[in-house]
């Protein structure tokens, strides 16, 4: 549980001793050298320097705790960027800008807006420092979900050159699409695909799911081939209202997936409501962030915040780099 009395969401001063022990726990280091030595390292006080800043004698080049990060050369308050950040580790489902807006009285809609797509480009994770998820003897889910209508209509060869249709509407060829995967007991990913093909699917699964994992896949042909690349490939048919099944000690399903795409959707249609397609990858990268830091991990809500807070490191984004879409 939040408190909101604590002196980091309320005093500026207190929010930047709090960034400071979480980014630099041994003493400043600098951002621009990466010199760690406390005798080369010299904080600058007076009237005429802005608070927390140091000077590197190394490089000559004075930083802050916010160099380098998302919150830098924001004139929003460091206190109000720890407290958005509690707030939006905490909602289960996600936190609209409207909502944090209101709570936190920014000036305009538009700074709020701003605040959280830097939150979610922090909550981005490396996946390539972290490596695969499943292993040996370890099961991996994977599924594909449909949401939202894009907007870069998909068209058909077949058709002319016309959009796909089913029966006037936009059916499924018309929505976005999204890749998950899922380690029983561990972590999720999800991903934003522009067309969901046995390449594409067969990418996202071998550069993120580790081979030697049995893998759980509903009928779909897209795991056909892919699945005889791992350790084992057990299918549940959906179509024929099979959801799960038991062989031996194993129980055999796709609903830890489903489960993490029911979160997402009740997250996007009830919180966030609209979405730019351009900016489909940062909410995924938020909602996995919030489900592989989940209680039964155990974390707290509080060990959410710090995670976020640390994960602003080495991350920049412009207003204008806001728009950039992309693609798994």
């Amino acid at each position: 549980m939040i408190n909101i009395t604590n002196e980091i969401y309320n005093d500026e001063a207190k929010a930047r001793e709090h960034l400071e022990a979480i980014h630099w726990p041994n003493g400043p280091v600098c951002p621009h050298c990466q010199n760690a030595d406390e005798t080369r390292i010299k904080k600058m006080e007076g009237k005429s320097t802005r608070p927390g800043v140091y000077k590197c004698n190394e490089c000559r080049k004075p930083f802050s705790v916010t160099v380098g990060t998302v919150f830098e050369r924001s004139h929003i308050p460091l206190h109000k960027w720890v407290l958005a950040s509690h707030l939006i580790a905490a909602s289960k489902k996600g936190m609209s800008a409207h909502q944090l807006w209101r709570m936190l009285g920014f000036g305009s809609y538009r700074t709020a807006w701003f605040m959280l797509h830097r939150l979610r480009e922090a909550m981005k994770e490396d996946v390539k420092s972290s490596g695969p998820i499943g292993g040996e003897g370890k099961t991996v889910e994977a599924d594909e979900t449909y949401i939202g209508k894009r907007e870069t209509p998909r068209v058909s060869a077949q058709r002319k050159g016309r959009p796909f249709t089913k029966g006037g509407k936009s059916g499924g060829a018309q929505k976005r699409i999204v890749v998950g995967l899922v380690e029983r007991g561990g972590k999720a990913r999800m991903f934003h695909l522009n067309d969901a093909t046995k390449e594409t699917v067969r990418d996202v699964l071998v550069r993120n799911a580790d081979r030697k994992s049995i893998l759980y896949t509903d009928e779909s042909r897209l795991y056909t081939v892919t699945g005889a690349e791992y350790a084992g490939h057990k299918t549940v048919k959906h179509s024929a209202k099979e959801y799960a099944r038991r062989e031996g000690d194993v129980v055999i399903h796709s609903n830890t997936i489903e489960n993490v795409f029911s979160v997402f959707k009740r997250g996007m249609v009830g919180v966030y409501q609209h979405c730019g397609e351009a900016h489909l990858h940062r909410y995924l990268a938020e909602f996995d962030f919030r489900y592989n830091r989940r209680m039964a991990l155990g974390f707290n809500d509080a060990d959410r915040a710090e995670d976020l807070l640390r994960g602003a490191r080495d991350k920049r984004l412009t207003y204008r780099r806001t728009g950039e879409s992309a693609y798994a």
